[in-house]
């Protein structure tokens, strides 16, 4: 028995009986809700995966489920990773509203130009403000994405009063309020439901970026595209998060959470700012074919006025929470204009 023991140990170490190293492998179940043709799949994730394979000669590897392919809806992802379903996600903190307030900072209006610079920024704001929310996983990144836009079925948005009556998909808390004010009704709903409430008529339009135009085929389903002027910041912008369960994270050999940690947080953040303005230009070309208009600045003056109200009403409500509002929308200002400075 002795001699058969030494003979395995033996060809263990020559590398002819990699038990140890199928033994110490780790599989990621990484769960998003966009399909395998996503910017955020193909831009994001995958390279994501690919680095961490290759940084831990293979030891630790992704098996990415698109399209809620593990089950459940896009709101319940935060609660898979937390719970263990998944061991990864990425998705919109703001699809279970007042959750996570701290990040509704950068998603008022008028907050972000540069989605690379402002990704940078939140990760920073997190670190000092979102703590305690996020207490019960291993967040990896923050990213925002590019400028909002409008896309509308039956007529374009040149001013205020064109939303009036009109039923508008948003994604979260802060953008629906600002919906609201604007004159539309709001209409939540993750972005994988826009599709088809764009072609029932549930929704005159929403407000999505050109990112997601191909996968969603929006191009298909609307006849303008409403910018806003490129020079001011966007009307709105979304948070997102990619988050590991903090038991899996912590069950992990040092050696490998320090391929993670090398992976993660303002560097992952920018990569995916950047990612997403890449994918704007190209979802952008699917429009080509359609009308598309800009809201000058002179227009948007009004609509900053509002969205002042709104901001001071959020940090009203933060006062009310406990926290400090003003402190938490002045530090997020301020970042966004440190990082966009250093570009």
């Amino acid at each position: 028995m002795k001699t058969l023991r030494k003979f395995g140990i033996a060809l263990a170490a020559a590398g002819l009986l990699p038990l140890a190293a199928q033994a110490d492998e780790v599989v990621l179940k990484v769960h998003h809700f966009l399909p395998p043709s996503s910017p955020t799949h193909t831009l994001i994730l995958q390279p994501w995966c690919d680095k961490i394979a290759a940084e831990s000669k293979g030891r630790m590897k992704c098996q990415i489920y698109p399209s809620m392919q593990l089950g459940g809806t896009p709101p319940q992802l935060i609660e898979q990773v937390r719970d263990g379903v998944a061991d990864v996600i990425w998705t919109l903190p703001g699809y279970t509203a007042g959750r996570f307030p701290s990040l509704e900072a950068f998603e008022l209006p008028f907050m972000m130009q540069s989605p690379e610079a402002t990704s940078k920024a939140l990760w920073d704001y997190t670190q000092q403000f979102s703590q305690q929310e996020f207490k019960d996983y291993k967040p990896l990144a923050f990213h925002v994405h590019g400028d909002g836009v409008f896309h509308m079925t039956n007529k374009p948005i040149k001013t205020m009063a064109d939303l009036r009556g009109l039923k508008l998909r948003a994604p979260t808390r802060m953008t629906n309020k600002f919906i609201a004010m604007l004159g539309a009704t709001p209409v939540s709903m993750p972005v994988p439901q826009v599709g088809d409430a764009l072609s029932k008529g549930v929704i005159d339009g929403a407000v999505v970026p050109y990112e997601v135009v191909p996968s969603l085929k929006i191009h298909e389903l609307v006849k303008f595209h409403s910018e806003t002027d490129p020079a001011e910041a966007a009307f709105y912008t979304s948070t997102f998060v990619l988050a590991m369960n903090k038991a899996k994270y912590e069950s992990l050999p040092a050696d490998l959470k320090k391929v993670i940690d090398a992976n993660s947080g303002q560097a992952l953040s920018a990569a995916a700012g950047r990612a997403f303005l890449q994918a704007d230009a190209t979802g952008k070309k699917f429009t080509a074919k359609n009308t598309t208009n800009v809201i000058p600045a002179s227009e948007l003056a009004s609509w900053k006025k509002m969205g002042e109200k709104l901001s001071a009403d959020w940090v009203k409500d933060m006062d009310a929470k406990g926290a400090n509002g003003a402190q938490m929308l002045d530090t997020a200002r301020k970042l966004i204009a440190k990082h966009a400075a250093s570009q």
